[in-house]
This record gives C-alpha cells, structure tokens and sequence, in this order.
C-alpha cells in the first residue's frame, strides 16, 4: 500500500498519519459520544450471529431487535418487521425539521457472510477490540454502517437536534443473498414506510483509497445490474463406456468454456466516464476517454490501487461458478446445469442478452435465475456535493470522486419505489490498511479511528443533506 499523501495533502494529517479534522471542520457534531458509542455499537453488534447461508437460510432478528432496544432508549420508536420467522427488518423515521422536503433513506444490512473460524486469528463473532481494530464477521460488511447510524441518530436525540429533512432508517436482511426476505419484501410488502423519498444512501462509497500519495472517496452513483444466469443442457442418457455424441455435459462444458473465455467490450457509462476523468484528475495521469486511442488496460496500469474502481465497471462481465452433472461416473447423465454470475452496466441489457444467446449456442437453454436491475444516479445533485463537503470537512485532503459499483446493493430493491442510489458509508482509512479485501474476507476488522471519522462524517451529512 501507499504511504501518506503527497504535498499540501500532508498538512492534513496529525502525527499519526491519520486525517485530522481540519480548524474550520470543528463543530458540535463531532462529538465524542458519536466516537465511543460507535465503536461499542459495531463490537456489540458484531456478537450477534447474522449469517446468511443462502436459499432462505438466515436469522437476522437479534440484530434487529437490539437495533430497536438502541432507538428505544433514547425515544425512536422503530418498527420490525418480519418477511419470515428470523428473518427480520427494522424501520423508523425520524422527522426532519422541514417536513415538506423530500426524504432520505438511509439503509444498512443485517446479515453477513459465513466464516469459518479455524481460519481465522479471533473468533470472527467476537467484536474484539484488539490493536485499535474492531475485529468480526461484519466489521467493514456493513455492521459499522448499522452502528454510524444508530450512533448519529441516538446522539440527535440526546442533544436535541433535527436532520433538515426526514431521515427513513431502514436495517434490513438478505442483502447478502437475494434480498427477497429484506429490501425487496419490504419495498413490496410496506411501501408506505418510504412514503416521500426520492434518495437513499448505504455501502459500498465513502471510505479512503490510498492510490499514488493521494486520498480518494469514491462515492457509488451506479451500479451494474444482477444477471444470474442458469444454464441446462439436455442430451442422451447412456453407458460411459459408450459412444455418445449428444452427451449432455460435454455440450454444457464447451458453452461453459466459451462464457468464461468471452472478453465483453468497453462501455463508458456517463457515470464510469466521470470515474475515469475524476480519478485520472486526482492522480494526475493524464487521459481522454473520448479519444479513439483511449486504452483502457493502460490506463488501469498507471492507476496502482485505484485501478479497482474501474477495472470491473468498463464492461459486463460472466463469470461461471456453479456446475451440476450426473450421479454415477459410468452415467451418461442426461441433464446438465451450470450457473453463471453476470454484471451488467445501465443501458446494455440487449447486448448481453444478444450475447449470451450466441455464446450458449441452439443446445443450451439458459434462463435468468436473479435478476435485479442496474443504477444510476446523478453526480451533479445537491445530495452527492452534501457528501463531498462532509467527507472534506473531515478530510481537507480528500480527493473525492464517483464511480460505479462492480456487484450490488439494497438499493436495487428500493429502486423500484423511484429511490434513487448512492453508496455512501464513510470510513476514513488509515494508509496501509485496504479495505476491499476484508470484504468478506478472513479477518475482517475496521479501525476505531475510521469508526470515528466515519461517524463525524455521517452526521454532518445527514444534518444537512
């Protein structure tokens, strides 16, 4: 990883190589209480066993109800709702101060991936603080965003301060697997608890990239769209030890094969334009997308950690992961199904669909297995310059940009009530420490001091977003 920032961005940091808040970022809302109740809030919640296994198979109501007794101590009353038994969300709506404003949601899920704890170095259900980390399954992956917001929301309550708008608080289950037992049950099942938003805020934007000595925020305005693919071929069941030439799993293996080996074109979205030209900006590597020599792979090479916020949005990918044949190894099976992960950017479904139809081939079916659609939201909206000066009022050094969203959010789901998206929950990252691979990844942990930052961040923009 990089080390601290070049230049005048240097003057931002205190001796510990952290960003400091700069003299005219001091205000009430950088509370401490905001600062040790956030790092309580993620360790307590991280105790709480929310795996989700997939297919149906999770328990996100512990999370939950202690969610609402946190609200319920300092007067928010929350409602919890429950698509399934276990499987359960919570909303509640604190009122703004201009009420004729449209509102914001502000999301975060309750479940988290599996991990194995024999890989682990601490029990990964611990929330053990250790080495100024907080240490857990869910640390990064979206707890902490779950524990800034209740820290914001409980600190208005206690000092007896109102967000300019209503705020829609929304913690949610499933998002780590179809959402049909969270957002998407809720957006179908309780529209009228998002009754007048127009925009909504969670993961995956907010937190520092250290790339090339300088700070970057990414902040989500896209994303790409969920197509899980499910392919089958049929043949002729047979003796192995026969000739065959309709044999099931060789057909699906070779339209497999063609899949895994498809290089998907180029697109520059209006919002993977606007990435390309602000990150280039703001690591002075200079670029024109527009020009007919624009190389993309050249471009990523000079970009070192940044290249990450790129590299998986210039295009649509396929990526085969699931395969299932047979029950005998002298079997011919007469059925084969594969399953394939595809990303697709806004406005290229018909080319994917066009594609994955010639690579298949007239032997292999394929249907969707999951589907949401892809995002956009505006760069130039009075709501992402909200989030720019509250990540500079933190971070003067901050070099904040947009960008699209490889995979998917809760805001899919919520899009179908006209909400538009944005992935924003802040952590203000030390050097040294990259954030994407503790997603879902072994030993996931988050740093109290991005904990605290992020929570200074949080508040300041939903007081005045």
């Amino acid at each position: 990883m990089d080390g601290s920032a070049d230049g005048d961005d240097s003057a931002a940091r205190g001796s510990s190589g952290s960003p400091t808040i700069g003299p005219d970022a001091v205000t009430p809302t950088s509370s401490p209480t905001i600062e040790s109740d956030v790092v309580t809030l993620t360790s307590e919640l991280i105790r709480l066993d929310t795996t989700n296994q997939g297919q149906g198979d999770g328990h996100e109501r512990p999370a939950a109800e202690y969610a609402a007794r946190r609200l319920d101590e300092v007067g928010i009353a929350a409602s919890m709702l429950e698509s399934a038994p276990g499987r359960a969300n919570l909303v509640a709506r604190i009122p703004g101060a201009d009420r004729s404003r449209p509102a914001l949601l502000v999301h975060g899920h309750l479940d988290v991936v599996p991990a194995n704890a024999a890989d682990w170095k601490v029990y990964p259900f611990s929330g053990e603080i250790r080495d100024g980390m907080v240490w857990g399954r869910g640390a990064v992956d979206m707890k902490s965003m779950v524990a800034m917001v209740l820290a914001v929301a409980r600190a208005w309550a206690r000092d007896g301060r109102m967000p300019r708008r209503d705020i829609v608080v929304a913690f949610t289950a499933d998002e780590e697997d179809t959402g049909n037992y969270g957002a998407g049950w809720l957006a179908t099942e309780h529209p009228e608890l998002f009754a007048g938003c127009t925009e909504g805020v969670s993961e995956s934007g907010g937190y520092t990239l250290h790339a090339n000595g300088r700070r970057l925020y990414p902040i989500g305005a896209a994303e790409r769209g969920t197509a899980w693919l499910k392919l089958t071929a049929r043949g002729a069941a047979g003796h192995g030890s026969r000739a065959n030439p309709d044999n099931a799993v060789a057909t699906l293996a070779a339209a497999v094969s063609r899949i895994a080996e498809h290089r998907w074109p180029v697109r520059l979205t209006p919002t993977v334009r606007a990435a390309v030209v602000g990150i280039c900006e703001a690591l002075d590597v200079p670029v024109d997308p527009d020009s007919p020599d624009f190389d993309a792979g050249a471009m990523l090479d000079r970009l070192g950690p940044a290249r990450r916020l790129l590299e998986n949005t210039l295009r649509n990918s396929t990526n085969p992961t699931m395969l299932a044949a047979g029950y005998k190894v002298n079997v011919i099976p007469s059925v084969a199904t594969a399953h394939v992960d595809g990303r697709v950017l806004p406005g290229s479904e018909a080319e994917f669909e066009k594609t994955i139809e010639e690579l298949t081939g007239p032997d292999v079916a394929w249907e969707y297995y999951h589907r949401e659609t892809s995002l956009s939201a505006p760069v130039q909206s009075p709501t992402f310059t909200a989030m720019k000066d509250a990540i500079e009022a933190e971070d003067p050094g901050a070099h904040v940009v947009p960008y699209c969203i490889g995979g998917g959010t809760d805001a899919k789901q919520f899009s179908r009530l006209g909400i538009l998206g944005y992935g924003f929950a802040p952590l203000v990252m030390p050097p040294g420490l990259d954030l994407a691979p503790l997603v879902h990844g072994v030993d996931e942990r988050v740093p109290v001091s991005a904990l605290e930052g992020g929570a200074r961040i949080l508040d300041r923009f939903l007081s005045m977003a």
